[in-house]
């Protein structure tokens, strides 16, 4: 007895031990930031691009690759994942540039050579500048359409919570971190233990504009149910697609001209 007694103590130890592991090293499980800084000038990027700075509510100043709207009133605000960053980004802006549409590809604090770590609170305060700083630029809420690519998708969600813009689009989005997060630890209380959550399930209900979600249906990172979860949550007008064959990181060109054919159906009458 007093030999099992043991065993269980130390097997709570050693559990304790490695939650409190996971507790302090969260967040770079959660995030992925590429230091390194490519200049606009060196990047294989539209020619239409220029690099714009921003400065956040705390005192970081960021840079973005910006666009201007030709033929289209809309801006798409592209929020990317966690591992991606700002050079990586720039290929899925050309569908969307040659259509006539403005794009802004951000940057998240601590990506891409930029100050700071990321956190929730601070891509929030990113988002919040990205947008104020497309507003000194002439672009009106109203004109932009944010788009938001798996962990980018939690960004996204919660400006279009503050900010009343022409829509909102999804691509590989979840419910909230700690429900993805029972996939991998699932021996963990993930709810009890995150401390950047990204509750897009609480949020979404709260949004008021056109919303399009899209997975596709192999998704390995973020289950494609999420999703789906996330649109029955949605205010209408809503759209969604599960793409066949698609993954977590493969779907953009399928997504882009189901993206801009949204735009023009359920964004741009309410222009008018």
């Amino acid at each position: 007895m007093r030999v099992f007694k043991i065993f269980v103590a130390f097997a709570i130890a050693l559990y304790l031990f490695f939650m409190a592991i996971f507790f302090v090293t969260q967040r770079s499980l959660l995030y992925y930031p590429n230091h390194s800084y490519v200049p606009l000038s060196e990047a294989n990027a539209n020619s239409a691009f220029r690099e714009i700075s921003v400065r956040t509510s705390d005192g970081l100043e960021l840079r973005g690759w910006y666009a201007p709207a030709t033929t289209k009133p809309f801006t798409i605000v592209f929020f990317h994942g966690n591992a991606d960053y700002l050079y990586a980004t720039a290929q899925i802006a050309d569908p969307y540039v040659a259509a006539g549409y403005g794009v802004l590809l951000t940057e998240y604090r601590g990506y891409s050579g930029l100050p700071g770590s990321p956190t929730e609170t601070g891509l929030y305060n990113d988002g919040r500048a990205y947008i104020r700083g497309l507003a000194q630029r002439g672009v009106e809420n109203s004109h932009i359409i944010l788009y938001g690519h798996s962990l980018g998708t939690g960004v996204a969600v919660q400006m279009a919570q503050e900010f009343h813009v022409g829509g909102l689009m999804l691509l590989a989005p979840y419910l909230s971190i700690p429900k993805l997060a029972r996939i991998n630890f699932w021996f963990f209380p993930s709810s009890l233990l995150a401390l950047d959550r990204f509750e897009n399930e609480k949020k979404i209900g709260k949004v008021r504009v056109p919303v399009l979600i899209v997975n596709g249906d192999e998704d390995k990172v973020v289950p494609p149910s999420q999703g789906s979860r996330l649109f029955a949550l949605a205010n209408q007008p809503k759209q969604f697609h599960s793409l066949p064959g698609k993954g977590h990181n493969d779907a953009f060109d399928q997504f882009t001209p189901l993206s801009t054919d949204w735009i023009a159906r359920a964004c741009a009458p309410n222009l008018r």
